[in-house]
């Protein structure tokens, strides 16, 4: 299971006023106690009940020191034979070597950290004890290395933890296992009596769902019945039973979202045929079947009254901008303003160029707000937007700030949405909404070149419909991925060269603008000096990133449209919204400092075209077992969608929303990577409830209301429940 920062109570339990007694009130905390514990989020009883062991440790056997062998989960108890310092290994490190012998063997305990003066009192010869832990073979005789250790009481009574199974429960520092078991026993005799059932009987029954009495118990003092290793790997019912409540309480959430913007007016724009049919003709490229199967998806959704909310995914290169724009073009035929907003200037500039022909040659007026345009001109676009004698807007966050008002907007795209918070999102639709209850509310179509594995987009878009377009203009040539080390740099530098030669161009990216005193890294700043020596005067080499001033950064990239720069050497500033058809080579130093996501979209600046494109990751020969696995993936395929599968594996779900996902829910115990089961259940579960009983008004849904309000803690915001 994922070690993880516990958040705050909006767990199973009810938080009932018992529930909610400060922690330090709990039976051996106490205020200083109570501060450790609030740095882990647990404020309360309920908080303390909820929070779930990472791991469990078999203490069912204790075993004759003669019986051990090595592995994990090893108990023995004897007598203290022998202590003190001693000296191990070459370097003769300074260890406290504990022997204890039961009658059978010997085995010896190490510590490599250790206060010797607390080792001395507690360990004299003849003392009782239990070691507990990995054991292992060391020189023919048996060891522990940092085992759990208890002194026991004289007279044979039965060690307090042995025979049975132990949560290992996450800690912070100056916190220990020992005590947060005695705790959380506490808190459990104490308080267990106020926990409430949320689900009624036959919802349980249903779903196969634990009473949550029960579910704690066997998640904090699991029967001697069940295997440790289920426990471990969140495979008990009592762990089914909490993941399940995880996810059925985020797909409730989704299912209200859903189904609120689905009952708000909406525009029923009508299809004009004519229109879309003379955007085509202008168009220098036929569309893809993806292409065309998407826009019909997108026309049916605004050909409805009601607020389209749909999420469009493509992979980098695959032509999400001229869907988005067939469908603006829609909204524009029937009197309405339509609206692009990207997260970087220079994506929406990527827009703006790719956008900027096509309304030109339609006789269309588009411009480009952004926080760097000022003055005059400001002026002039915001009274074109408030006025409608602009149908169309192409920005940033800029397009949602106090002051920039729409006559009639109708039809918003959010491209790489994951980069914008939910509230931002909401923004932009409220610009489309004056709050008057008959007005209507606008379409919605959410961008991103970022795939999403089926288990998050589930979660994180449950309240949307999706479309994919899954495949490639034609004659687009898989891009060849190779897997560079530094010994190869002059071979590297040779086939740039061959390549610019050809009448081509390339990116180098870099992972810091400056030398760092503390990253030993390649900089962008330095390396454009050494790239200008290995290719000027016959190549002109400039540099890129992200602290030039807006004039500047576009000046340099209209220099590498039109081919008179051939090298660019940049941070991952070009990561998105750079379109550069005539760039065949993408190097990426230090690669194995990038996550999997970032890689493929740089990559994906490249193989625009129908020459044949190449990714080199210049990679140290020292790198982790994960790094190392990313790069992998990255030579061994080109699919967003295979990439993101594996970058979910890798990373783990909380590290792969990242902190942007602010709108949702944590999880506690859930792992959308293990549980895409439990997940599809849960969901259909909570969309079914919300079909049936959409104000939650039952008598058997009353708690469940008060539970999903608890959770979603106002995050709820595009759903009408009170």
């Amino acid at each position: 299971m994922n070690h993880r920062t516990v958040e705050p109570s909006n767990h199973r339990t009810d938080v009932r006023p018992k529930l909610a007694t400060p922690v330090q009130y709990v039976k051996g905390v106490g205020p200083a106690l109570a501060a450790k514990l609030g740095r882990m989020g647990i404020l309360n009883v309920a908080d303390l009940l909820a929070l779930t062991p990472l791991r469990y440790l078999d203490r069912r056997q204790i075993l004759g020191i003669s019986e051990l062998s090595p592995g994990k989960d090893r108990t023995v108890v004897g007598a203290v034979e022998r202590a003190g310092v001693s000296f191990m290994g070459g370097r003769r490190r300074r260890i406290y070597e504990i022997i204890v012998e039961d009658g059978t063997g010997r085995v010896s305990a190490k510590f490599f950290h250790f206060n010797q003066r607390y080792m001395e009192q507690k360990f004299a010869p003849g003392t009782r004890v239990l070691l507990a832990g990995e054991a292992s073979a060391y020189r023919n005789t048996m060891q522990f290395i940092h085992p759990e250790i208890d002194i026991l009481a004289t007279g044979g009574d039965a060690p307090p933890d042995v025979g049975r199974i132990l949560p290992v429960y996450p800690l912070t520092e100056g916190l220990y296992q020992k005590t947060m078991r005695k705790i959380v026993r506490n808190a459990w005799d104490a308080y267990h009596e106020n926990i409430k059932p949320i689900f009624s009987e036959a919802f349980s029954e249903a779903h196969t769902l634990l009473d949550p009495w029960t579910c704690l118990q066997q998640i904090h003092f699991p029967s001697n019945d069940i295997e440790p290793e289920l426990l471990t790997i969140g495979r008990s019912a009592a762990h089914r039973t909490l993941i399940f409540d995880e996810f059925f309480f985020l797909e409730l959430g989704m299912a209200l979202r859903r189904r609120n913007v689905a009952v708000k007016p909406g525009i029923a724009f009508a299809v004009d045929e004519a229109a879309h049919n003379h955007f085509l003709k202008t168009l220098p490229f036929r569309l893809t079947g993806a292409q065309k199967r998407v826009i019909d998806e997108i026309f049916a959704d605004m050909h409805r009254a009601a607020p389209m909310n749909r999420l469009l995914q493509g992979d980098v290169g695959s032509g999400k901008t001229v869907v988005a724009l067939a469908a603006a073009l829609q909204a524009i035929a029937g009197g309405y303003q339509a609206a692009i907003m990207a997260p970087t200037e220079i994506l929406a500039e990527q827009h703006m160029t790719t956008i900027r022909d096509i309304c030109g040659s339609l006789g269309l007026p588009v411009r480009l707000l952004t926080s760097s345009v000022k003055g005059a001109d400001r002026k002039e676009i915001l009274a074109g937007l408030a006025d409608g004698s602009i149908p169309l807007a192409v920005g940033t966050h800029a397009l949602i700030q106090e002051g920039v008002a729409f006559k009639r907007l109708g039809f918003i795209v959010v491209d790489e949405q994951h980069r914008f918070g939910v509230l931002q999102r909401a923004a932009i639709r409220e610009k489309g909404h004056d709050g008057k209850a008959a007005q209507t509310w606008p379409d919605v179509l959410i961008m991103t070149a970022t795939p999403i594995p089926r288990t998050l987009a589930m979660t994180l878009y449950g309240d949307l419909d999706v479309s994919v377009i899954d495949e490639l203009p034609k004659g687009r040539k898989p891009i060849m991925t190779r897997l560079y080390e530094e010994h190869q740099r002059q071979k590297l530098y040779e086939g740039i060269r061959h390549e610019i030669t050809n009448g081509h161009q390339a990116y180098i990216v870099y992972p810091l603008i400056e030398e760092s005193e503390k990253l030993d890294l390649k900089n962008a700043t330095d390396m454009c000096e050494e790239l200008r020596r290995v290719f000027e005067p016959d190549f002109h080499v400039a540099l890129l990133h992200g602290r030039m001033s807006g004039d500047e950064k576009e000046r340099i990239m209209n220099a590498f449209k039109a081919g008179t720069v051939h090298v660019l050497a940049a941070t991952s500033v070009v990561e998105v919204g750079v379109d550069v058809p005539n760039a065949t080579v993408m190097v990426i130093e230090h690669a194995e400092r990038f996550g999997l996501s970032q890689l493929h979209q740089l990559r994906g600046r490249v193989g625009r075209s129908t020459f044949q494109s190449y990714c080199i990751l210049m990679a140290e020969y020292r790198r982790s077992e994960d790094a190392m696995r990313r790069l992998e993936v990255m030579v061994a395929t080109t699919d967003g969608f295979r990439i993101a599968e594996e970058d979910l594996a890798i990373r783990g779900p909380g590290e792969f929303l990242g902190t942007r996902q602010s709108g949702l829910p944590p999880f506690r115990i859930a792992n959308l990577a293990r549980d895409v089961g439990i997940l599809g259940e849960a969901r259909k579960a909570a969309f079914e409830l919300i079909e049936a009983d959409p104000q939650l008004s039952s008598t058997d849904n009353t708690r469940i209301k008060e539970v999903l309000l608890t959770r979603w803690e106002g995050k709820l915001t595009l759903a009408d429940i009170s």
